[in-house]
């Protein structure tokens, strides 16, 4: 007589949770989504419009477009989190111009 086994239980499957955006209304009058991006999940190098430095892979920033943008990813810019917060009381880069 052949036992057979109880089958096994399989983990259950983790979809990842949606990252959140929110819209926001910047000083120039247009509105922007903004993402943010965890420090886990960042792993590509990027530079920042508002401060023209690079964000290194592992740091948390936020991605930023406008929400009447046609032109999809070519519209999104990476920038750290405390320079889009400021970037009313600073100018623009050229990148960002």
């Amino acid at each position: 007589m052949v036992k057979r086994r109880a089958p096994r239980k399989r983990p259950p499957v983790r979809e990842p949770l949606p990252t959140p955006t929110r819209t926001e209304v910047g000083a120039d009058g247009y509105d922007y989504e903004v993402r943010p991006v965890a420090a886990a999940r960042a792993i590509k190098i990027y530079r920042c419009p508002g401060c023209d430095h690079e964000i290194k892979p592992g740091v948390a920033h936020v991605v930023v477009w406008p929400t009447d943008s046609s032109g999809g990813v070519e519209d999104r810019r990476h920038w750290h989190t405390p320079c889009w917060t400021n970037r009313a009381t600073r100018s623009p880069t050229r990148r960002w111009s």
